[in-house]
């Protein structure tokens, strides 16, 4: 059966836990990082760092509060990034059969004129700028295969993260839900018919951060592939 995350961002303190197991158990080198006025680093998702805790600092009627949204890829249900890609080489992105996991290959060095965000549209993979190919989380498929949570899960002290068959996570999710309903009107979950990423904010999901969701008014670019197969229907995009 398909798997999914459930991130309730109420109980995320923002101790970086899961971002350092990822780097961890994927063998990613660090980045050079410097102060920028926030506790935020590295500034932005990288080639080379798959998850990443944003800070927000939003003023609101009881005081300046920071928001923490602890980022990774959604592992769409039906990747639209899959879709692009196929218009280059249909081996660049492939999806888990038993996991419904989104996994990036050796053959995304094809994907060369894209940019993430007109490749996703929450604008989480980043290319290598040396090889070209493109990186992302895998939702650790390695150890789900042999039966253990994903690195960032096992890792989290808060209770914010959880892993495991799609429809128990839903479950818990619809349950904590209604819990924080009562205390935070404005708690929601995004984009649940369509992840297996699933976030439960307390806040409106752009509070947090600009590609929390994916938003249907947010410009895109008809890239050249989607321009053929527009004109000719079918037309699969010939790569070298």
């Amino acid at each position: 059966m398909p798997k999914a995350f459930l991130v309730d961002l109420s109980r995320c303190t923002a101790c970086r836990g899961c971002q350092i197991a990822c780097k961890q158990w994927h063998k990613l080198p660090a980045e050079k990082t410097k102060n920028m006025g926030s506790y935020q680093n590295p500034q932005d998702l990288s080639f080379v760092t798959y998850k990443l805790v944003r800070y927000t600092e939003r003023e609101m009627d009881d005081g300046v509060k920071w928001l923490f949204f602890p980022e990774q890829c959604r592992h769409c249900i039906d990747p639209p990034c899959k879709g692009m890609a196929d218009d280059y080489d249909e081996r660049a992105i492939i999806q888990d059969a038993d996991t419904g996991a989104v996994i990036f290959t050796e053959f995304s060095r094809k994907i060369d004129d894209l940019s993430p965000e007109e490749l996703c549209p929450y604008n989480i993979p980043r290319r290598d700028p040396v090889t070209g190919i493109w990186g992302k989380c895998d939702m650790c498929l390695d150890r789900v295969q042999n039966g253990l949570l994903p690195a960032c899960v096992q890792s989290c002290p808060t209770g914010t993260m959880h892993f495991g068959e799609r429809d128990e996570m839903l479950e818990l999710a619809e349950k904590r839900l209604a819990e924080l309903k009562k205390t935070y009107p404005d708690a929601q979950l995004m984009d649940p018919d369509d992840v297996s990423t699933i976030y439960l904010s307390i806040y409106p999901p752009s509070w947090y951060y600009e590609f929390a969701t994916a938003s249907v008014t947010r410009p895109k670019t008809m890239t050249r592939a989607q321009a053929l197969a527009k004109i000719f229907p079918g037309l699969k995009r010939r790569v070298g």
